[in-house]
This record gives structure tokens, C-alpha cells and sequence, in this order.
């Protein structure tokens, strides 16, 4: 059996997990379980670094001890994991017995090869870092990163001959041009080996500054820097170095980084390989910052997004679906409530919720929720099979080589497909004509390309893809993805499926905090625009009515599937909706004044089925959209929770 090891960085502890820790370790799990799907065995790792100075500092700042507040910090860090889908085979601490023991042994075993030596040193020592930076790094004489000045410091310490190891390794990312990707990085890194500019490691910290750190095990005055010992982790987890399994794991290791700690791992990790006398990594995939408002996220700014926050709001599963599909594996992504929103709507309530619900629902009415026999195929169900093996390939291949949004996009080409093969196929039409063969191969086709879709979305959004499976009436383990995207065929004769689909009910905007302070100019504006809209006076209640007038109106649910502007009408939209019948509604709404056409496909709306059909503007309207007028625009009358097309309202 194939073997995929996989790490996140270990986490600092010195502040609380945020959203780029979240993207990382995401990304790390999502491919663990994608190669998990492909049949290869697995070592997801991840963990915490908790030696150095800003620990300390941090921890004294507490009132704690350095071994509490770490603790206390890497708890938080183990413990949301879980509630975000993610399942490390292993969460390393540099706090563990074994990874001690594995850098000490390390330490020793260069020390004794003579690339570790004695000397004195001053530099420019930035604490955000933790280590000394170059004049060539500083930039206005600032670390680029933490925009502060270092402090000048000089004394003796030990170092690693780092510089000794730059040709080999140079050599090494030349012969391997897949080492570091993407390219970018490669780029960058070959750059700063070429330019000679590769100086020796600085590895420890005398003790009378720094005392929490694991000892040197030939100077018990020092204690190791925190790279080197940070580092080691992804040895100690796999047995290094007296596990008889520690090569299967190690020849397979991947990395997945920040963009920040690209020169650690992409250059002191490896010579301190080769110092080692080990083989170097297979590959090190290095992401982008997620900015907010255009900065990169930062306690310090305040504008830090915790994890669980967005994973109540949009949900777990549309949380990491955002994250995937958003970012550009390799450049910056910027995120806002208006994109998180924009992209679960977009995606997953309109193209893959609206999909799952309506086949489902479509299946039980036409065949009492039973999948029928598919017939001889005709040519849009061999294209729809075309569709969907390419649609898999692409998302096989794309995600094996981490380009996450590209593969899913790749895979919503198969969504929006079967989407429009449902269209073009109108199963209403078929069964009003009473032409079931045809009508049960339709719908075999759209079940049986869904569920391939929910076999992909397994590493990406486990939950929601599991639940989709389960309704689909299909097995949620054993699953093969590479023999899955070698076929496209319809769902089985005979299986049982749901009667609806509620997997991704649309999400509104979070209410905007009215208390909340604003600048003047603000305030005014809205108090003006809030006066001009306000009517004079709320209109008197109509004439009352006996029941039994009210009883002749019949109120349904539907679902919104497609909605245009009518020619020449401004404030008109041509809008088809499911309310349970045969074929979908044609009906004309005044919404265009206050909604865009893509936020009513997928809604769930209130409509009057009973009105006679009428033309207004040339166009068929059978129904009425129920709607509310009020001082800020229109809203629309909705159920609390989905339901099933054409249930009545009572």
C-alpha cells in the first residue's frame, strides 16, 4: 500500500489560533483525507512549538509558569481541531519527552560530524522572529514583518555551518523542480541560494537570557534555538531515529506552509537534513496570507477572524468549501463577510443545494422516491458521462497537486451540468406525456452524477458530502476516488433516496448593529435616507373578511429556479418556481427594484398558486410572490426552515 505524510508547521503558542491557522490545517486535512480516498495509508500531522522567548515573555506577562501558559495555549490549538472536521494522527508538543530526546540526539550527531562550532555573533535580533536578521533582510531598517527595529545584540552562541550545505541543496531544488511549489517560491528561494548570501545558523541562546528551551547536549549553558528544535518534529512523529517504519513515512513527507516560513523550511530544514546524513522531504507546499481589508491579519490590528465564529455562521461545511474554493493556493485571498456569503449562496444553496433538492424531491414524486431502470442511453446522457469523467479527472488531478480552488471549480462544471441537463431534459414534460422510460433514465443520470459530485467533496467538506451520500441511499465508507473518476454511471435501480435535501439553506447578511457607534457624516446620511423613505403614517388595516374568503386563497411553498428581467420593464422580473407540480410556474414579481436575479434563484418563497394566469408585459404569470414593503426596501416572505416544494402554507 502507498503511504502520504503530511504536516501543518507546529503552531506558536503564544497567541490563540486564528484563521490562518485554520486555513493551514484545513488544507493539510483535506489532502490527508483525499489520499486516504485514493487507498493510501496516512500520517496527518500537527502540533504546537512552545520553547523560545516569546513564551516566556508571554507566560510572565500570564503570571504562569512557561510550561502552564504553553499548556494552556496548545489546548486551545488541540482542542478546536475537532470541532472543525480535522483529525491529526498525531498532535506533537516540543514539550513531548520523545521530541527532546529526538533533538538532542540530532544536536549531538552534528556537533560530532563538526558542523556545529563555537563563536561569537552580533546582529540585528528581532523577538518576532526569534532569530538574528541580515542587513540585506531589514527593510528601512525595520524586520519586514514585524515592522519593528531589531535589537543589536552580540555574544557568543553556537552556530551551524548552514552555508556549507547551499550548492548541495541548490543542486537539489534544480533536480526536482516539483520540490517547492508553487513556482514562486522555488523561484525565490533558488534566487537567495544563487546570490551567495547564505550565511551560518546561529542554534542556541546562553541561558543567562533564556532558560526555557531544551539543553544542549554538549553545553549545559545553552539551551537550542527554536528553529532547530521546532523543526524536529516532523522526524520525532514518524520514530526518527530508531523506528524500523521511520523511511516508508519519511521518503513520502510533504510540508504545507505559510508564505512567511517559506526560508526556514525551504532552507534551514534541508541543510539541516543533509547535515544529518538524511534524505531531504518530497515536497513543500507554500499558501498565501488570507488579508482582511486588504492587510494581513494581526492581533495587534484587531482584525483577526476566529475560526468558530465562521464556522457557526456559514457552517462547518461551508466554511471549508469557502477556504478551498476562495483562495489561490499559493497567492494572498482576501476575506469579508460579503465574499463568504456571495460564495455559499453562489455555490452551494443555488447550483448544489438547489440540485440535491430538486432530484430528490422529483424522484419522489415521479417514482415514489425509488431509482428507476435507466434505459439505452441517448446522446445527452453520453455527453452528460462525458462531462462528469472529465469534471473528475480534472478535480483528481487538480487537488493531488493542491490547486484546491481550480479542482473544485473543475468539479462544479459537472453541477452547473446536471443542472442544465435537468432543463434541457424537463422531466415535468416527460411525465406529463406519460414517456416513463425516458423520464427514469433522466433522472438514474442526474442521482447517479450527484452522488460522484459527493464522492469528491469528501476530503472538502466531510459532513455535508457524508449526509449528501446517506440521502443518495449510498455507503459513506469504502470508497475508491481514483476507480470513481474512471466511470459516470446512473444511481442503481432500486436504491431508496430522501424525499428533500436540506443541506445548504441560503444565508443573509448578519444584521447590522444599529448601537453600534458611527461617524457623524454616516449617521446623518442614514437619518436622511431612513426620513425620505419613511411613509407618513401606517396605512389603516383593510376591511375585515370571514374565513372563509381568506380559506379560497391557496398559499404554497416555491422554490425559486431561474429569474430574468422582462423586456422593457424595469422593475419586472420572469421568474420560473417548483411548487410541486408537473413542470415549473411562470411568474412575473416586482422584485427588480430590490433584489439582483442571482440572489432569487434557490430561495424558497410564499406564492398565491390559485390566481388565474394573466400576461403582463407580454409574459404568462400564474401566481403571485408574496412580499413585505417597508421603510428600507422589500422583503420576502420565506419559510423558517426548507421544505418541500408545494407544501402549503396553513
Amino acid at each position: 500500500m502507498n503511504r502520504f505524510f503530511i504536516t501543518t508547521p507546529i503552531y506558536y503558542v503564544n497567541a490563540k489560533p486564528h484563521l490562518g491557522h485554520a486555513y493551514t490545517t484545513i488544507v493539510v486535512d483535506a489532502l490527508a483525507r483525499f489520499h486516504a480516498l485514493l487507498g493510501e495509508e496516512v500520517f496527518f500531522l500537527t502540533g504546537s512549538d512552545e520553547h523560545g522567548d516569546k513564551i516566556a515573555e508571554a507566560a510572565k506577562k500570564a503570571g504562569q509558569t512557561p510550561k502552564e501558559y504553553a499548556d494552556a495555549i496548545s489546548g486551545l490549538f488541540s482542542s478546536l481541531w475537532p470541532k472543525l472536521g480535522i483529525t491529526p494522527k498525531r498532535f506533537i508538543r516540543t514539550t513531548d519527552p520523545d521530541h527532546k530526546e529526538a533533538v538532542k540526539r540530532a544536536l549531538q550527531l552534528v556537533y560530532d560530524k563538526g558542523d556545529i562550532y563555537f563563536g561569537e555573533y552580533g546582529g540585528h535580533y528581532c523577538k518576532g522572529c526569534e532569530r538574528f536578521l541580515t542587513e540585506k533582510e531589514l527593510v528601512d531598517g525595520l524586520c519586514p514583518d514585524h515592522k519593528v527595529k531589531p535589537e543589536y545584540i552580540a555574544e557568543k552562541n553556537y552556530f551551524f555551518r548552514m552555508s556549507k550545505y547551499q550548492g548541495a541543496l541548490l543542486e537539489h531544488i534544480k533536480a526536482n523542480p516539483d520540490f517547492i511549489r508553487p513556482r514562486q517560491y522555488r523561484n525565490e528561494v533558488v534566487s537567495l541560494l544563487e546570490s551567495g548570501a547564505l550565511e551560518d545558523l546561529c542554534i542556541s541562546r546562553p541561558k543567562s537570557r533564556l532558560t526555557w528551551g531544551i539543553e544542549l547536549p554538549f553545553d549545559d549553558n545553552f539551551v537550542t534555538y527554536v528553529w532547530f528544535d521546532a523543526l524536529m518534529n516532523y522526524l520525532t512523529a514518524i520514530g526518527w531515529p530508531d523506528d524500523p517504519d521511520f523511511s516508508k513515512w519519511w521518503d513520502v513527507a510533504e510540508h504545507v506552509v505559510a508564505k512567511d516560513i517559506l526560508k526556514p523550511h525551504a532552507v534551514f530544514w534541508p541543510t539541516m537534513l543533509l547535515a544529518m546524513g538524511l534524505p531531504l522531504y518530497k515536497r513543500l507546499n507554500v499558501h498565501g496570507y488570507w488579508l482582511v481589508r486588504d492587510t494581513k491579519m494581526s492581533k495587534s490590528l484587531g482584525n483577526v477572524v476566529e475560526p468558530l465564529a465562521m464556522a457557526e455562521h456559514a457552517g462547518l461545511s461551508g466554511m471549508r468549501y469557502f477556504l478551498l474554493r476562495e483562495m489561490v493556493f499559493g497567492s494572498d485571498a482576501s476575506f469579508s463577510d460579503e465574499a463568504l456569503i456571495g460564495r455559499f449562496n453562489a455555490d452551494l444553496a443555488n447550483d448544489l443545494g438547489n440540485l440535491a433538492n430538486r432530484s430528490l424531491a422529483m424522484t419522489h414524486k415521479y417514482f415514489g422516491g425509488t431509482v428507476p431502470e435507466a434505459d439505452a442511453p441517448q446522446a445527452a446522457d453520453t455527453e452528460l458521462a462525458r462531462l462528469g469523467r472529465e469534471a473528475m479527472a480534472n478535480f483528481v488531478q487538480l487537488f493531488g497537486a493542491a490547486q484546491f480552488s481550480r479542482a473544485l471549480e473543475a468539479l462544479w462544471e459537472l453541477v452547473r451540468g446536471l443542472n442544465k441537463y435537468i432543463d434541457a431534459m424537463a422531466p415535468w414534460t416527460l411525465f406529463k406525456e406519460g414517456d416513463t422510460k425516458r423520464l427514469g433514465t433522466v433522472m438514474a443520470m442526474v442521482l447517479g452524477g450527484l452522488r460522484q459530485v459527493a464522492v469528491c467533496l469528501l476530503p472538502v467538506m466531510p459532513e455535508a458530502a457524508e449526509k449528501l451520500l446517506t440521502q443518495l441511499g449510498q455507503e459513506t465508507s469504502g470508497i475508491n476516488l481514483a476507480k470513481e473518476a474512471e466511470t459516470f454511471a446512473p444511481l442503481p435501480a432500486g436504491t431508496a433516496v430522501a424525499a428533500t435535501s436540506n443541506l445548504f439553506p441560503r444565508m443573509e447578511a448578519p444584521a447590522r448593529d444599529e448601537t453600534a457607534p458611527r461617524p457623524k457624516a454616516a449617521k446623518d446620511k442614514a437619518k436622511a435616507a431612513k426620513a425620505a423613505k419613511a411613509p407618513a403614517a401606517k396605512p389603516e388595516p383593510e376591511a375585515e373578511v370571514a374565513f372563509e374568503d381568506f380559506a379560497k386563497l391557496d398559499l404554497r411553498v416555491a422554490t425559486v429556479l431561474t429569474a430574468a428581467p422582462v423586456p422593457g420593464a424595469d422593475r419586472l422580473y420572469a421568474v420560473t418556481v417548483d411548487v410541486g407540480e408537473a413542470e415549473p410556474r411562470p411568474v412575473v414579481a416586482g422584485l427588480a427594484e430590490y433584489f439582483p436575479a442571482e440572489d432569487l434563484v434557490g430561495r424558497q418563497v410564499v406564492l398565491v398558486a390559485n390566481l388565474k394566469p394573466r400576461k403582463l408585459r407580454g409574459t404568462v404569470s400564474h401566481g403571485m410572490i408574496l412580499a413585505v414593503k417597508h421603510a428600507d426596501g422589500m422583503a420576502l416572505l420565506t419559510p423558517s426552515a426548507p421544505v418541500a416544494p408545494g407544501d402549503r402554507v396553513s
